[in-house]
């Protein structure tokens, strides 16, 4: 199949860590990339941020990188892209007519707008995956949330308008239904981790070295953003003695101290008299985060709401142990009471109490980090979730033939 992966700000090539970019861009590049090594011709069309960005830069997989001009080329924060969708839109159609994709994957709501933008003169079949909804983030964050009033609305168009939308967990579905978007409309497919890259086995010689004083280790990563909910785990720690909180992800740790998030949680850390006990780390090369996530007792995610959260599963693959918020997509992934453990969100109290019940038994650890990598094994894998996508393509290139004879 020619399939076209529109992601107009998460691109494959991204840094990771920064504020816009996370768990989408390696979704979009491990998805791109395990379709091309099955012989699929894959283009990823995303924003072009830099002037002396190349057209097209190849993958090591043989997939290809196109950077579309739409809006000034430099770095823009995606809630003020929306006004440049329809020049991308624009692009994608000058680009599909030259050379007609199969099938179309839009990533995020605005992709999904010049994705059907792209597709509509030339009848290229859309699949949508949002990977976020406003309706969720306007809920959580209220009068903070920055996303362009629209976005609700054309979400709901989306939804409707697309061939197939394609979810990344049953929370989704139920979402999407509050929207008016039929559950017959929508396939789940979950995200899913480099369980090769993500493994059991001993830290690294080059693990940070735990605190002299500190008999266990906790472990949070991702963007270092307020709705992670890193401030829920620091509060946590004032209940978990002997105990040491390392926080993983933002910028460069040079630049951690102008972050203003990471000065948010270390005043919060020292005015709740865990100031020695909580370590911010910056951002961790990808290469070292496996021995990273060994070297901890457990995995804290604890976000104040989770579209999927690929951090679980990368815990799980590396065969420790996860205490999750019970929201959104942790629902999936997270066995509670056999991978890890569910508290509610927003409950210092509890996350406490599910940390200090497994760090009483290293049995128990261990036995939820050897059913976690089971479960990614069989669930998780980037090979399922391309044997899930590939599924939902191939179901709406039939819908269009059967069209096309009816026609």
């Amino acid at each position: 199949m020619r399939i076209a992966m529109v992601s107009e700000h998460a691109s494959p090539l991204a840094a990771l860590g920064g504020v816009d970019a996370g768990g989408q861009n390696v979704y979009v590049a491990r998805l791109t990339e395990e379709l091309a090594r099955r012989g699929h011709d894959v283009t990823v069309y995303t924003r072009r941020d830099s002037a002396g960005l190349p057209d097209r830069v190849p993958l090591p997989g043989g997939a290809v990188v196109e950077h579309v001009p739409a809006g000034p080329p430099e770095p823009l924060p995606k809630d003020d892209l929306f006004p440049h969708m329809p020049s991308f839109g624009a692009h994608l159609a000058r680009a599909w007519r030259r050379e007609r994709p199969d099938v179309a994957h839009a990533h995020f709501w605005m992709s999904g707008m010049a994705g059907l933008l792209g597709a509509g003169p030339h009848g290229v079949p859309v699949v949508q995956t949002f990977h976020a909804l406003g309706t969720v983030k306007r809920r959580h964050q209220g009068r903070a949330d920055t996303s362009p009033v629209e976005r609700v609305g054309i979400e709901r168009q989306i939804g409707r308008t697309c061939d197939r939308v394609l979810a990344t967990c049953t929370d989704e579905v139920h979402e999407l239904a509050g929207m008016g978007i039929s559950p017959n409309r929508v396939s789940v497919v979950p995200c899913g981790v480099d369980a090769g890259h993500f493994h059991p086995g001993a830290p690294a010689a080059d693990a940070p070295a735990p605190t002299r004083t500190q008999r266990h280790r906790l472990l949070a990563c991702g963007r270092l953003v307020p709705r992670k909910g890193y401030d829920r785990a620091i509060r946590a720690l004032t209940r978990i003695p002997h105990t040491e909180l390392l926080v993983a992800g933002g910028p460069p740790p040079g630049l951690l101290y102008t972050e203003p998030e990471a000065e948010r949680l270390r005043e919060l850390a020292e005015r709740e008299g865990v100031g020695d006990r909580v370590r911010l780390l910056g951002a961790v090369d990808p290469a070292r985060m496996p021995a990273l996530m060994r070297s901890a007792d457990l995995v804290l995610c604890t976000p104040v709401y989770e579209p999927f959260g690929i951090v679980p599963l990368e815990a799980m693959a590396c065969a420790v142990p996860v205490v999750a918020t019970d929201v959104g997509g942790h629902r999936d992934s997270v066995a509670d009471g056999r991978t890890g453990r569910l508290v509610a969100e927003g409950d210092p109290a509890a996350i406490a109490a599910a940390v200090r019940d497994l760090l009483g038994s290293d049995r128990l650890r261990r036995r939820y980090g050897a059913a976690g990598r089971e479960r990614v094994l069989a669930r998780f894998t980037w090979r399922r979730v391309a044997d899930g996508a590939e599924q939902v393509y191939r179901r709406v290139l039939a819908g269009h033939e059967l069209k096309s004879e009816v026609a």
